[in-house]
């Protein structure tokens, strides 16, 4: 596949990841639970897959630009953001008081995994 496959299906499944974390910040933020969300599955199913393309995506990235002997530091970075991302869909329901602070804090997650992606700076 082209580099630029990789790079599409690495953006586009990140929006799916912050749409889900959006819509899941939004439900507890208004009183919802984990038992009283309609569109539950949906929303798990597009965080799960975008967390899953996003590695597949980013993988097939580092490989096409062949940096699959040692990963530099700003890699690893990114990995630690993934897996954050991918915890942070349990926080709201367990305690909603954090829905809010998480959502502001999304943008800045995004943008730093932008800055390490773009600029490698380490």
């Amino acid at each position: 596949m082209s580099l630029e496959f990789y790079k599409v299906l690495h953006v586009a499944a990140v929006i799916g990841v912050f749409i889900s974390l959006g819509a899941v910040c939004f439900h507890a933020m208004n009183g919802g639970s984990r038992g009283t969300a309609s569109g539950r599955g949906l929303v798990a199913a597009l965080h799960g897959g975008g967390l899953f393309l996003a590695l597949v995506g980013g993988f097939g990235l580092l490989a096409r630009n062949g940096l699959m002997g040692g990963w530099p530091g700003w890699v690893w970075a990114k990995l630690a953001l993934w897996i954050i991302l991918g915890a942070l869909v349990a926080v709201p329901y367990r305690r909603p008081a954090l829905a809010r602070p998480i959502l502001l804090v999304l943008p800045v997650v995004g943008l730093t995994a932008a800055w390490l992606a773009i600029l490698k700076p380490f």
